[in-house]
């Protein structure tokens, strides 16, 4: 089986540390990582204005002219999606709640970083993303089928509300004729037709009484 493809967009002004990165990433078996690097957060701005294919950016905090908080907020006013990985020199516990505030899906320091682990540690986010997102799919299916649920449960109620009333109507007047001298014709009839609104009285309790409990709304809306 071809390694799983992971496209990276590496912004880091650091061309040492972006060279080890790089190898670590591409030298791992198990994944072809395709890194693109960025030296500065302008360029890695035009290289997404045209749409590239990446599933994830791995980007330094601090550069000369700009920092991964306003990456983040420029990325945001871009649109972009996709999974942002934010890398510091140093330990700042503030730092990393205010990027994870911006939706950065983790915050590393580069010190603790193992080259020989990295690409797992990356792999291991997208797999979070990833199920976090199935998940995320399967609640909105869910209640999207539990809406169908309901609208259904009250078109039954209203439809069985809109039979009762003429439907009594009817049995008032069949139980009028009834008590009336009649021809044998015209009592086989009224027993006919007694039958066939004997028949609609019960497909209504029918309707009226069926257990939505036991019907699964979500089977055909679940996500494969």
């Amino acid at each position: 089986m071809a390694p799983k493809i992971v496209s990276v967009l590496l912004v880091d002004d650091d061309t040492a540390f972006a060279q080890i990165i790089q190898t670590s990433l591409q030298s791992y078996a198990e994944a072809d990582f395709r890194v693109v690097w960025k030296s500065s957060v302008e360029d890695a701005l035009a290289f997404l204005r045209a749409k590239p294919s990446i599933d994830i950016i791995i980007t330094d905090y601090l550069f000369p002219t700009s920092n991964g908080l306003e990456f983040c907020l420029q990325l945001s006013q871009l649109d972009e999606k996709i999974p942002v990985v934010m890398i510091s020199s140093t330990q700042n516990t503030r730092l990393a709640v205010e990027v994870m505030k911006l939706g950065v899906e983790d915050f590393l320091i580069k010190d603790d970083l193992s080259e020989s682990h990295f690409p797992r540690t990356v792999l291991s986010i997208l797999n979070r993303i990833r199920a976090r997102e199935q998940m995320r799919a399967v609640e909105k299916h869910m209640a999207i089928a539990e809406n169908r649920s309901q609208a259904i449960r009250d078109l039954v109620v209203t439809v069985c509300h809109e039979f009762n009333n003429p439907l009594a109507a009817i049995k008032i007047c069949s139980d009028l004729l009834q008590r009336q001298p009649l021809t044998e014709s015209d009592k086989a009839l009224m027993n006919e037709f007694d039958a066939s609104f004997q028949k609609i009285e019960m497909e209504v309790r029918r309707l009226r009484d069926i257990n939505f409990e036991k019907i699964d709304f979500h089977e055909e809306t679940l996500p494969n």
